[in-house]
Order: structure tokens, then sequence, then C-alpha cells
């Protein structure tokens, strides 16, 4: 038996099921289940992503029975509906769109009207007893066939349908009558010829011209950037199914139109039918946003039967597939029929507010919850606002609707591949359009955020943005764009290529300028309950890195369960620590060493009473010095006269001592462990600081601290040994004499190989490990993350690596490391806690590795801390599963 390639669906009874969307695309099994559930769909058949992957495959051909079974399903299709492709008198019309596993809006082809051709319109017109729609029809037809299956220019059609609609003096497509729309189905056939073009007129010619288009639009260059931009790998999906449906019309007249809706508000969540039509038009009209839509509540003036079985079915669908739909309707003579649905595209907003309520209403549990928030919509969702003081003095120039929530500002640019190349040079972009394309999808994606002078909420520009989370203000209709003089006017104001605007895309507000951003403190409301869940369910701890009580103040409010790294080595760079530290490096005798330190001691003890106080007896995680003594002194020739007076040597002396310190290689050099083993006056001082600081909080502030004191950047047991005898023996000393009962830890930082291949060893004298991923990354890989810049955009570019690995860890390198490291580690010491305190310990494909690993918490930026919760509670879930 052959294997299946074609499925139909018709009449409430369809071949596929919504659990298909590998083999039918997303598009396709939905309108099959639709089909099942009785919803009014029109009759069509899908061809399977399985053929997309033949095709590629096999060099571009189909496989030998593929033709057989379509011709099957479209003649069931012409027996089902009592119209016959290319039949002069009762034309049959279909649609011919993608539709992958995995929605991509508006990234493949779609081409509407097909069947149409001299004969055929005419049979048309006389069935439908409209001229006037026929020859719409076959326009529309002629532009997207040409376009899509030809490689005609859009904007060759466009522009004749422009010079018709001035020679006419009409602004609307709508006020063109037949004679009008007849001549310029012969002006589209005359840009046909003049590409050296010809119109097919056999319809069945035109089906499988369609059929190769849409499976071609696989590999086009925008669908293949759009899933880099998602992170969607080659070979994930098998490629993009073709559906070919019977048409239904809605620019047939008044009593038809087409719309989108959504089954809650898509930008904030809110449980209220959310959506746009237009009357008399096509699909595309509305998401192209070439005419400005109405809200879905006009519908209901002009018919509101039909309002009402809408709300029925939206009601209907979210119920069935347990999440907020995006459905697209058309309106024939009056008669309703849903031509998609899908899970909606929603800002990271509604998404944490429609997961939350979809748990209060019982439609899923909280782990569901959980998995339908993406780790970056928690980080969006605190994204910046504009400051209020300067927002209050700023220059409002146009509004527009407030289509994807969040403040941006940038410099504006008109294209969207020199906005791409502007942002990869460090600008921040603001991108303007008339009304953006899916062409335009590398440059949205690099933008700040999105203007647009056309188009409403369910345009490309809205839909693509709330997907990105990146803010947008669209249809702000005051904007005349000029994109061959590079700028745009509003009223008396011209903004040119390059200087800055700010975007708000929850007011619709744009402003002239530059506006200062500011994130927000706390969690409140869905977001706070969805991370509660979190909580519930995750293994891993999740603690902040944090040098300053300000740091450690915000990460606690973001759900941080104590500080997993403090760089002590940050707060020496005060301006008036500074000079004391130089002393101490340029001391000549341990004496003057131990009285430059004696001075910082109160200094940090400061330090360090402020952070355990903001932690209130949660662990704090304190780094000893790290860094090489050179990078607390002056290289350039002007500073150095004012340092030497400062620590009063001569500038002859200061640049012996520079020179000394000077190191080929100082990420391999004198510092971590090595600089305390050859200064151990340095870790008595730290010690003293931290283990003072508990003693007084405990004593003045009855504030129980658990301090961890960690040595970095060791290699060998033996260098563990040694410091860590400088450090007890000064600790036990300070804590015998104080009479207060303190318990601390000792543990090393883990960010050689050598250590994690020993750790079996160095577990035996650290209480901790912590994983300091970033320089276990540069010596695993060879790397310096100074340098890599000049080289890793193209390792990336060519595939040689899939991820930055400075910002998501390698699994199968360091990865393996820091699961060895743990499982060596614990072998030895069962009560062994291990942690990672680089960048990755925000980043959630490294929290998936590192859950499985067996680690027991992350840390990371305050502002991540969120985002390490919610992913902390998805690598538990999948790592379960």
């Amino acid at each position: 038996m052959s294997k299946k390639w074609v499925y139909f669906f018709a009449n409430k009874q369809a071949e596929g099921r919504a659990d298909m969307k590998d083999i039918l695309g997303g598009k396709g099994a939905n309108l099959a289940e639709m089909t099942n559930l009785g919803i009014p769909v029109p009759p069509g058949f899908t061809i399977s992503t399985e053929v997309c992957k033949y095709y590629y495959d096999h060099g571009k051909t189909y496989p030998e029975d593929l033709k057989q079974q379509v011709d099957e399903a479209l003649k069931r299709l012409e027996e089902v509906t009592g119209k016959r492709l290319g039949d002069p008198e009762r034309p049959l019309l279909v649609s011919v769109r993608s539709g992958a596993a995995v929605s991509m809006p508006g990234m493949m082809d779609t081409i509407l009207n097909l069947g149409l051709n001299d004969e055929t319109v005419v049979g048309l017109a006389k069935l439908t007893n409209n001229e006037r729609f026929a020859y719409d029809a076959y326009r529309r037809f002629l532009q997207m066939f040409g376009d899509t299956a030809l490689g005609i220019p859009h904007a060759e059609f466009e522009k004749a349908l422009e010079k018709r609609k001035e020679e006419k003096g009409v602004k609307l497509d709508v006020e063109l009558d037949a004679d009008d729309l007849k001549a310029l189905v012969e002006d589209y056939k005359e840009i046909y010829k003049k590409h050296g073009k010809e119109f097919p007129q056999d319809t069945y010619k035109q089906l499988w011209a369609a059929i190769d288009a849409v499976f071609g639009s696989w590999m086009n260059e925008r669908a293949i950037k759009y899933r880099q931009i998602n992170n969607i790998k080659e070979g994930e999906l098998l490629g993009t199914a073709v559906n070919i449906v019977t048409m239904v019309f809605g620019n047939m007249g008044d009593d038809c139109g087409t719309g989108v809706c959504f089954t809650r508000n898509p930008n904030t969540g809110e449980k209220i039918p959310y959506g746009e039509f237009l009357q008399n038009a096509q699909g595309e009209d509305v998401v192209a946003g070439i005419r400005t839509p109405v809200p879905l509540e006009e519908l209901k003036k002009i018919n509101e039967a039909v309002y009402n079985e809408l709300l029925s079915i939206m009601e209907r669908l979210e119920k069935h597939y347990r999440d907020m739909q995006d459905i697209e309707f058309t309106i024939e003579k009056g008669k309703l029929y849903i031509l998609q649905t899908r899970n909606g595209k929603r800002t990271s907003q509604a998404a944490i507010k429609i997961a939350v309520d979809l748990v209060h209403e019982g439609l899923i549990d909280k782990e569901t919850a959980v998995m339908r928030v993406k780790p970056e919509d928690v980080e969006r969702v605190l994204h910046p606002k504009f400051d209020d003081e300067e927002v209050k003095n700023a220059k409002v120039i146009a509004k527009g609707l407030p289509a994807s929530p969040g403040a941006a500002t940038g410099k504006v640019y008109f294209d969207a591949k020199k906005a791409e190349e502007m942002h990869k040079n460090g600008e921040a972009v603001i991108l303007v359009r008339p009304e953006t394309s899916p062409e335009d999808v590398g440059g949205m994606n690099a933008a700040e955020g999105i203007l647009t002078a056309r188009g409403g909420m369910t345009s490309h520009a809205a839909v693509v943005a709330r997907g990105m989370g990146k803010p947008a203000v669209v249809g702000a209709e005051e904007i005349v764009v000029d994109e061959e003089k590079l700028e745009f006017k509003v009223g008396d104001v011209v903004v040119k290529e390059g200087e800055w605007i700010s975007i708000d895309g929850t007011t619709g507000n744009v402003y002239l300028g530059k506006i200062t951003t500011v994130k927000p403190q706390g969690l409140e409301g869905e977001v706070a309950e969805l991370l509660t869940w979190a909580d519930e369910i995750r293994r891993l701890g999740v603690r902040t890195n944090a040098d300053v009580p300000r740091d450690a103040k915000v990460a606690r409010e973001f759900g941080a369960e104590g500080i997993g790294l403090c760089r002590t080595e940050h707060m020496f760079f005060e301006k008036d620590r500074i000079p004391k530290v130089r002393r101490m490096i340029v001391a000549k005798t341990k004496e003057q060493r131990e009285a430059a330190l004696a001075e910082l001691l109160p200094l940090q003890k400061e330090d360090f009473k402020g952070l355990f106080r903001t932690m209130k007896g949660l662990p704090v995680t304190i780094r000893l010095i790290d860094p090489p003594l050179h990078e607390f002194l002056p290289h350039e020739e002007d500073q150095m006269k004012e340092v030497a007076e400062q620590v009063g040597i001569t500038v002859e002396e200061l640049k012996s001592i520079v020179e000394q310190l000077h190191e080929l290689n100082p990420m391999l050099g004198h510092r971590g462990c090595r600089l305390t083993i050859t200064y151990p006056e340095i870790a008595v001082m730290q010690t003293k600081a931290i283990i003072g600081a508990a003693i007084e909080l405990k004593k003045e502030e009855n504030i129980d601290v658990i301090p961890e004191i960690m040595i970095p950047l060791v290699g060998h047991i033996n260098e563990l040994k040694y410091v860590k005898k400088v450090v007890k023996e000064t600790a036990d000393a300070l804590i015998k004499e104080s009479g207060i009962d303190l318990t601390y830890k000792v543990g090393t930082m883990i960010e050689i190989p050598r250590a994690a291949v020993t750790a079996d060893q160095i577990a035996q004298e650290a209480e901790f490990f912590s994983f300091g991923t970033n320089d276990l990354t540069q010596m695993t890989f060879g790397f310096s993350r100074d340098d890599v810049g000049k080289f890793l955009p193209e390792y990336l570019e060519k595939g040689i690596l899939e991820h930055d690995p400075f910002k998501s860890l390698d699994w199968e390198g360091v990865g393996q490391l820091v699961k060895m490291g743990t499982e060596k580690g614990k072998a030895t010491r069962k009560d062994l806690k291990v942690g990672v305190c680089g960048e990755h310990g925000g980043d959630p494909r490294s929290i998936l590795f590192f859950d499985a690993a067996g680690l027991d918490y992350v840390s990371c930026s305050p502002y991540r801390v969120p985002v390490a919760r919610i992913a902390a509670a998805q690598a538990t879930i999948k790592n379960r599963k």
C-alpha cells in the first residue's frame, strides 16, 4: 500500500486531527480538527509536510504517487462543492496556503482565487451576478500568482493599481468599478509580458505552479531568517504542508467581509473578544494593513446573528484547545466560514495573564501554565518604561495604535536590511515603515521598536512584534513616510534617517528625540503568582550575583534565595578605596602591606554588613580577591604622576612596579588563590571583614548570617588546603574571641578544567563548589572572552558552533566537566552544595543542563532572577519527563 500524502476534509469529516501538526502543519491539523467538530470550514485537502521533506531530499521532485492522490482529492472536492476547476460555467476557486507545525505568520507563500482565467472569470461573474467582484478576484489572483509563483515584483502591480485609482480620482480599491478592474487585469497581463512571463490559462497548471511555490517558500530568505530568529533548527520540522481549500469570498459586496479575531486581548490577556473586520474585502487586506479595519464590535451592527455565531465559535474553540485562539474568518453573503484557528501570538504580559487565568478557570493545571510561558516572557514583562519626569517634557509628534507594549528609543531607519546592519554596528534602531512585510523580519528583530504609518492591531507588524516582544506602534496615520528621501513627516516636523525618536507601545505615543528608559522594581499580580507556582515545582535554588546592597535588594524583591557570588574586588574600585589598595600593592614589606590592608578592613566590613543585612539570614557566597594586581594600577603616563604622589613613591618606582606586575596572559597569571598564596595577609584581611561583619550583625541586630567564603581559581587540592588554613585560623580565632556561635563554610570556585577532573580530591577540603562557567569556558575552549568577537560571529554564521558558548553552556564539552565535577565532588562529600555563578546561571538552556546534572542552585544577575525561577521549574518538568 502506498504512503498517504494527501488528507481530505469536508462535511464534518476529516482524515486528520489537531495532534497531527508534524504531518499536516498547524493550519492543516486545525482545519481537520474544526471540520470534525462541525465548525463551518470550507472543504479542502492538505498535502503533508512529509512531501516537503521528500521534495528537498530528492532534488525538488515529488513522490511518484503524489499526483494521483492530489487528483483524487481534487475530484472529491469538486463533487462536494458541485463546482469544477477550470469549468467556465461553475468554476471552482481555491486558496493554496502554507502551514508548518510551528506558526510562522506571513513567512511563506499564499495564493488566493486560484482557478480564474479569461473564461472562468466570465462564468464567475454570471454565477454570482456580480461582475465587479469577479474581476476584483481575478486582478488579485494575477497579482498574487505573478509575485509568488513567477517572481514578478509585487510593487509593479501595486503601482498599476495606484495609477488606476489616481486616474479615477479615488483613494480606495473598493471605489473602482467593474470596468476599472477589467482594465487593471489587462494592465497586469502587460506586466507579465514585460517580465517575459506567461500567465497560465490552464487552471491545472496554475494549481501545480502554486504547490511548487508554497513548497519552494519553505527555503525562502524570510522563512529561513524567521526560523533562525526563533531558534528553530533545520531538521526540527519536516517542512511546510500545502492546504488547498475552497475559496469563500469576503469581497462580493456589503453583506460580505473578512476579519481576524482573538478569543482574548493579545496585548493585555483580558478575557474579552478582540479583533478587526473589513467589509467587502479579502483576508490579505487585513493582514497587510492596506486598509485600516474596524473593531470587531462593528460587525454586530452590520449582522448581529453572524457576530453572535462568531462569538459562540470563539468560546468553543478556546475551551477545546485550552488556549487563546487566533481565528481568521470570512463572511460570504451573510454566511460565516472559519478559515483558520491557531494558538494566538501574544505579548509577554498577555502570555502570563492568560496562563494564570486559565488555571483559575480550571482549563489547565499549574505545570501547564508554567510551561506555556517562555522565560523571556517573564523578562519582557519587566520591560523598561520611560522615565516619568523625562516623558512629561517630551514632545509627542504622533499617535498610533498601541500594538505591542514597552518603551523603546533609537535612531530611525526605513530599510530593514539597513536596520540590521546598524544594529550590528551597536546602534539602537527604530524601524519605521509605511507597513511591514514578511521580508522585513530581520530588521524587525534587530530593532528596539517598530513604527508603521498603516495597519491595524492584527497587521503583520503588530502580530510579529508581539511574538518578538518588541514595542510597536502601528497605523500612525499622521506620519508620511518618504522612503526615497529617507525621512518621515508629521505636519511641520521632519525626522530624517539616523535621528532619534522614542515610541511607547503601551500608549501608542511617538516622541521626538531620545528618552531614558528605566527598569521596574519588584513583582506583582499574575507574574508574581506564576513565579510562586514555579517555585513550588523547581528543584534548583536561585541565587543572585550581587556586590552591593542595592543589587541585593533588587534580587530579593525578584525572589533570590541568597547571594551566589559577591566579587570583593569590585568594592576596591570605589574612589575612597583605590588609593589604599594601591598602597597595599606598592608596599615593599609585609608590615607596609598589612598597614594598608588595615585601612581597608573597616570599609570592607561595612560592605559585607550591608549585604548580610539585606539578605536577612540567607546564604551569601563571598569570593576572595580574584583579578591580578596590575588591574588596580594606572598604565597611562599622565595618571602615574598623580598615583605616585598618592602612594608616596616616585613615578619611576611606580613604573617599575607596573612593569613587574605586567603579565602576558593575565587570565592565566598571578590571580585568584595564587595571589593569596603569595600574600596571605590579603586573605586574612578579607576573612576578618567577612566574619567580623557577621559577628557584629549578630550582636547588634540579632541577624543570623550564613557566610560562605569562596577561594577562586583553585586547580590543585594543595592550593585550597593552604588558603583554607589561613581563612580558618583567622575566622576561628575571631569567633572564639567574640563568644558568638557562628557557622561559616569554606569552598571553592571550579573554573579550571583540572579542578573539575580532580573534584573528588578537592571536595575533601571544599564544603561547597560554585562553577565559574565563564572562565571554565575560556579555559576549556582556549578562547579569550576579550578577543572572541573577532571570530565567534563567523563560527555561529557558518554553523561551526550552534550557540555562543559564553551565553549558553556548551553541553558536550564544558557541560561534561560540570557534570563530572558535580558527581565526583558529591561522591566524596555527600552534603556538598554545588552551584553555578557564571553568566550561564540566568540562561534557560543552560539551566536545563544544570538541573539534569544535579546541581543545587544557579546564581545570576538580579534582573535575571525571575527568568531563572521559571526556567528552573521548566527544567524540572522537562527532565522529569
